[in-house]
């Protein structure tokens, strides 16, 4: 369902009551395009998994609205602190009254209790935020691919990671869920933009990821994707041993 005709934003469910927002970057503006994905999380208490940057807030508040009312957001989550992961934060908080910030603890300490205009829900290394049917479980990754305070949401319910910058793929992420290969273009734009952090428990957080055996990677940009997760995350722990 396109939101926003101009930008050709869209919302796509990809699994039983998680939405990707995308909003697309075509070649004109970023050589070959690219895209940035939010995902919406239905349910009792909706979360939100990143927030887009700030100046998107009018295109990704839109998204959510045709789904949900934006004020019954009751959590606001992302990976690590970077404008497209949490720009928009702080809007996203003026709209919806009820709504928190949810992070790592480390995140908490070095940003978000200083950026953030209400105080973040600080989840610990495999703690787990109920959502209503969804159960979320927080993953400490960090480093993986960057920053100190990175951290993964896994959603239960649907066998879901919410996988950040991981299997970033070029492209306008045309389709919202796949089971193409995602693993070969998304390894060359790692090898040719070099954004992972190059921490030896890199490996080590992905072997962790791959045990819960998830079924939809849901990326950051480009295409969510579909399939044996487990061994796309082993391959990747692979590629960067």
């Amino acid at each position: 369902m396109i939101t926003n005709t101009e930008s050709a934003t869209d919302v796509a469910e990809i699994a039983e009551g998680i939405y990707r927002i995308n909003t697309p970057v075509p070649p004109g503006v970023i050589p070959g395009g690219f895209s940035f994905n939010q995902y919406l999380i239905v349910d009792e208490e909706p979360l939100l998994f990143h927030t887009g940057m700030r100046r998107m807030f009018p295109l990704i508040s839109q998204a959510i609205e045709k789904v949900i009312p934006l004020r019954s957001l009751r959590y606001i989550g992302f990976s690590h602190v970077e404008a497209d992961e949490c720009g928009a934060l702080n809007e996203f908080l003026a709209q919806a009254p009820n709504a928190q910030p949810v992070c790592s603890k480390i995140a908490a300490m070095t940003s978000i209790n200083d950026m953030s205009d209400r105080s973040p829900r600080v989840l610990m290394d495999n703690e787990t935020l109920n959502l209503g049917k969804h159960l979320v479980r927080w993953f400490d990754t960090p480093h993986l691919p960057h920053g100190w305070e990175s951290g993964l949401m896994y959603d239960e319910l649907t066998r879901t990671l919410l996988c950040g910058d991981l299997f970033t793929q070029p492209g306008i992420g045309l389709e919202a869920v796949t089971e193409c290969d995602i693993f070969a273009p998304s390894e060359k734009l790692r090898q040719g933009m070099n954004y992972f952090s190059g921490a030896k428990a890199n490996v080590d957080s992905l072997k962790r990821l791959a045990e819960v055996r998830p079924s939809t990677l849901a990326c950051m940009h480009g295409s969510a994707w579909s399939g044996d997760c487990a061994a796309l995350l082993l391959e990747l722990a692979s590629a960067l041993n």
